[in-house]
């Protein structure tokens, strides 16, 4: 959490508003650009280059920035974990998922992750207690999913129903990161610009280990995947992560959170436009359900009136 001294709201000669635009819109394009990567490389090459180059980029700005790293080795058993299920899995599930469903899909997809995060930090790690309205929002967000899913046009299981259960499924390990942060790091004076590099490095390296199996088959590389590969790279997996840490410390974590109903805007757009792609009625709908629930669960939104506090005697 920052600081009442924290820096002005500027890095880099950049508004932080830019930066928050671009965050959007660049997490949001994340989607489009594995669709193209896809057409020449494998989902494991997808996963493994954007991690590799995002740990890069991010080691880079460590470097040059000097910043220190932690020094207790327990940090860096936690660093793994969420660099493990928070990087590695998600990226490895969405690349996958999106050979078998659509950008605009996947981005939706991604949209539930405060749902998943509310999910994991009330169930499993027990680090925030949900009001009445919150709950409300969790179960519209679930709702919402099983409609964006559509249960009912499936008479076993396809790639398209696998597909999108490995969205769900990255949605899931995002949540859980968000929850285990909570719960394991957040009280450790670890300066942002580190905190991302820990994290993406640590994925970075379980996926290195893992190169015999995720990364060595045949490939086909042109200037658009090349291009796709170092925007998801590169940039959505290095430099907006400082991005993401200039607006957080300048406008807050509500406020940051806001970009996730940026994402989804911009994925189903670049979807429809540039790849030409369509879904039926259930998706929108859905879509709808789980940005209500969203906005109950981060106490934007109130249906329920709140139980009266207790008087207190002085």
């Amino acid at each position: 959490m920052p600081s009442k001294t924290s820096p002005p709201a500027r890095a880099g000669g950049t508004p932080v508003l830019l930066q928050f635009l671009g965050m959007g819109l660049v997490w949001g394009s994340s989607f489009l650009f594995m669709k193209v990567a896809l057409t020449g490389i494998s989902f494991g090459q997808v996963a493994w280059g954007r991690l590799v180059l995002g740990a890069l980029t991010l080691g880079i700005i460590v470097l040059v920035g000097r910043h220190r790293l932690p020094r207790e080795p327990v940090v860096y058993l936690h660093f793994f974990v969420i660099g493990a299920v928070g990087c590695a899995v998600p990226f490895l599930c969405f690349a996958w998922a999106e050979q078998y469903v659509s950008s605009s899909l996947a981005s939706i997809y991604n949209a539930t992750t405060p749902i998943m995060t509310a999910l994991m930090a009330t169930l499993a790690f027990r680090v925030e207690r949900l009001n009445r309205n919150q709950v409300l929002g969790v179960g519209l967000g679930i709702v919402g999913t099983v409609v964006i899913i559509g249960p009912w046009s499936y008479a076993a299981l396809t790639g398209d129903l696998l597909g999108q259960f490995a969205c769900l499924l990255a949605a899931l390990c995002y949540g859980f990161t968000f929850g285990y942060t909570r719960r394991f790091l957040s009280g450790r004076s670890i300066s942002g610009v580190p905190f991302a590099f820990l994290q993406v490095g640590m994925g970075a390296v379980v996926l290195v280990a893992l190169t015999p199996v995720v990364a060595l088959s045949p490939l086909v590389l042109d200037a658009p995947i090349v291009a796709s590969m170092l925007a998801l790279g590169a940039l959505g997996t290095g430099l907006v992560y400082v991005w993401n840490i200039t607006v957080l410390r300048s406008w807050g974590p509500t406020s940051a959170s806001t970009v996730t109903y940026i994402t989804p805007v911009i994925g189903v757009i670049l979807g429809v436009l540039v790849l030409g792609e369509r879904f039926g009625w259930n998706a929108p709908v859905g879509a709808v359900l789980v940005l209500v629930g969203i906005l109950l669960t981060q106490k934007r939104l109130r249906v329920l009136a709140s139980r009266a506090e207790p008087a207190v005697t002085q």
